[in-house]
């Protein structure tokens, strides 16, 4: 499935129904008075959480989403039946602004969870409506209100409990392949992962499950919009506990230059992340160098973060990782 984390939509809500002019005129009743009935309320767009979906490539090809008018009102008493809501399906942590002045409108957290974008029109009244005892056979009705027209820019965060950021290249997806089902495509070229990936990590039926993201890999510049610049950064956001992977294969030195680089485009970014539960974990253990290994524990400890050294080839400390972090998120939780 493409994966798609912008998109723009034209929401028409319903029309209400228009009150009717009516009398009732039967035989023996005379004088019977009037009977027109109101008109239906228009139908509501409502944006709906669903957790099957973790993209919204699904709202690319409908240029526009209308809710159905109410009907009109008709003699006898008869209310117009209101028309149906249209319920859009979208991914938890999807916000949604005004597309015209960028005003917030909400955003969904949670399956189920359901926001009103635009409201259906409400029905006009019938002429039984006005009859007073001055005025007994009121000739006048009600049309129905337009329902609310307007576009909207929805912008999806991915949900996750752990985000795993880090250089091109660093091991972020062959990591999030080993520990979970997900099957991001992996190469020895960096950019290979072009867009979120997310996995869960379920080790057995006693154990919690919990979501990782695997981010594509920053670079220097990204808060400015280098790389894949923000397109990164603001799924980072909405991360519980943030998993920075670093490559211990690397050139010779340079290993706290590599993460400084990240934390540098995280802060620029929202320097609220580096306030964020983070680990430090040094990768491709099999074929580290020493010089690298010594100088990256160096930093973490200066930074006072925890570190740990993995190897998913080998699988040399994964599980020690997952465990650790299954415990990190219940710490997390309970704070």
């Amino acid at each position: 499935m493409i994966f798609l984390d912008e998109a723009v939509v034209h929401v028409r809500a319903g029309r209400g129904g228009n009150g009717c002019v009516a009398f009732r005129r039967e035989k023996y009743v005379p004088r019977g008075g009037p009977s027109g009935g109101d008109g239906g309320h228009g139908g509501a767009v409502i944006l709906v959480g669903d957790e099957g979906l973790n993209t919204l490539y699904h709202l690319r090809y409908r240029s526009i989403y209308p809710a159905e008018r109410g009907r009109h009102g008709e003699g006898s008493n008869k209310t117009g039946r209101s028309g149906s809501n249209l319920d859009i399906k979208v991914p938890p942590g999807t916000q949604v602004y005004d597309a015209e002045d960028s005003t917030p409108v909400g955003e969904i957290l949670a399956h189920g969870e359901r926001l009103v974008v635009a409201e259906g029109g409400r029905g006009g009244r019938g002429n039984a409506r006005f009859a007073t005892s001055t005025n007994r056979a009121p000739d006048r009705a009600d049309p129905g209100k337009e329902g609310v027209e307007r576009r909207l820019r929805l912008e999806l965060k991915l949900l996750a409990d752990v985000g795993v950021v880090g250089l091109p290249n660093a091991g972020k997806s062959t990591l999030i392949s080993v520990i979970s089902a997900a099957r991001p495509r992996i190469a020895d070229y960096p950019f290979t992962t072009l867009v979120p990936q997310l996995g869960v990590v379920a080790d057995g039926p006693s154990d919690e499950p919990f979501v990782v993201a695997d981010l594509p890999g920053l670079i220097e510049g990204a808060a400015q919009g280098a790389g894949l610049g923000h397109q990164f950064l603001r799924h980072v956001e909405r991360c519980r506990v943030l998993l920075h992977l670093v490559d211990l294969a690397g050139e010779t030195g340079g290993a706290e230059d590599d993460l400084s680089t990240i934390e540098h485009e995280m802060e620029a970014f929202d320097p609220e992340l580096l306030s964020r539960p983070r680990w430090i974990v040094g990768t491709k253990l099999d074929a580290a160098r020493e010089e690298r290994r010594k100088h990256l524990r160096a930093a973490a400890s200066r930074r006072g973060l925890e570190y740990r050294e993995i190897s998913s080839v080998s699988q040399t400390g994964v599980r020690e990782l997952v465990n650790g972090l299954r415990q990190l998120l219940v710490e997390v939780e309970g704070k």
